[in-house]
């Protein structure tokens, strides 16, 4: 799996608002139309009023490298080509094992990726 982790600045509040209302419908095709897709969402982040969090989950490189190829990818970058961003901050991270954040039967764990 690939996670894609980003921030995006903007100049106001007004302007990161405005930038996750015009990009609603084109997160839900990337969701819905792009194979390999397991999460894309861009949101406000609550402590930074400028900035817009992404997180981005991805099958594999051939998912996400399509993503740059794909329509919905084009109007992503067309809408926030409008929306005054001040600033972006991205990374792409490999992951090869993931596991449950809580036990089975939502307690604490002590420990992660010990097995």
């Amino acid at each position: 799996m690939i996670i894609v982790v980003a921030a995006l600045g903007f100049e106001t509040e007004a302007d990161r608002d405005h930038a996750v209302a015009i990009t609603r419908d084109v997160q839900a095709a990337t969701r819905e139309e792009e194979a390999g897709c397991h999460a894309y969402c861009f949101a406000p982040d609550p402590v930074v009023p400028t900035r817009i969090q992404v997180y981005e989950l991805w099958e594999d490189s051939d998912a996400l490298a399509a993503h740059f190829e794909h329509h919905t990818y084009h109007q992503m970058v067309a809408l926030l080509g409008s929306a005054n961003i001040k600033e972006s901050i991205n990374r792409a991270y490999l992951t090869e094992r993931s596991e449950p954040v809580y036990g089975p039967n939502g307690e604490k764990k002590k420990a992660y990726f010990v097995n």
